[in-house]
């Protein structure tokens, strides 16, 4: 039998054929430059970061897309460089199949608004602060106060909850900390202020607040009171 033949012949030729091909292929498709580049910001937030931002990230300043080769590219780096960015809290970079440079990106999500002497900053959803956009304000409690390292987790805690409760979110627009450690809290469409305590049993305070309101909205009573007391965890106190 013989070690070769026109069968085996031919077969070694196709494979080669086809390593050349996928090789040309590769390397032109390598070297062919980009269509276009494109942001894409997913989430509930308005844009506090601009797409002309991240889009300039994205092309790492040059005029146009069009003029970058796709083998010049490294996308961890520009997933590194839009990430840094102080309003945005992931990215994801990649080529699609048409040669569109494309940028998913999640922006950070702030839950309150802090005042500190003449600075003002957010807390985003992470407890981390988070500067003001010139782009957009988002509507979130107003807070007045200390925060430090001490009741930094425990507030971050606090307000991830009232953010993530649709009345609270609604109902709830301002937090005083008072150097005790107690909040005092103001509410959106009535006078009364609300004396919440410490930063403990949270949920269940809240509870408390929700079922208190359902009820009193039907009599009218809410107009009545200047300060409901969320203190004691088994009632609420109310004063007129």
């Amino acid at each position: 039998m013989k070690l070769f033949n026109w069968t085996n012949i031919r077969l070694i030729l196709m494979f080669g054929l086809v390593i050349f091909l996928f090789s040309f292929t590769s390397n032109r498709n390598e070297h062919r430059k980009l269509t276009k580049s494109k942001v894409v910001f997913v989430g509930d937030n308005a844009p506090f970061v601009k797409q002309e931002t991240v889009n300039k990230l994205l092309i790492e300043n040059k005029r146009d897309a069009s003029s970058i080769e796709k083998v010049k590219l490294d996308l961890n780096k520009l997933e590194k460089a839009i990430d840094a960015h102080e309003m945005i809290e992931k990215s994801d970079v990649f080529v699609s199949i048409d040669g569109v440079l494309k940028a998913v990106v999640k922006q950070k999500t702030p839950i309150a608004r802090v005042f500190n002497g003449d600075s003002s900053f957010y807390i985003d959803y992470k407890g981390n602060s988070m500067p003001l956009s010139a782009n957009f304000t988002a509507r979130v409690p107003l807070v007045s106060g200390v925060i430090n390292k001490k009741n930094n987790e425990d507030l971050a805690k606090l307000f991830r909850v009232i953010h993530d409760d649709e009345f609270l979110k609604k109902n709830i627009i301002g937090v005083e900390i008072m150097p005790n450690g107690s909040l005092k809290m103001l509410n959106r469409n009535f006078n009364y202020q609300i004396d919440f305590g410490r930063i403990i049993n949270v949920e269940r305070k809240f509870k408390n607040y929700k079922a208190f309101f359902q009820k009193a909205v039907l009599d009218s009573s809410l107009y009545k009171y200047n300060k409901i007391d969320l203190r004691f965890t088994e009632q609420v106190v109310c004063t007129k």
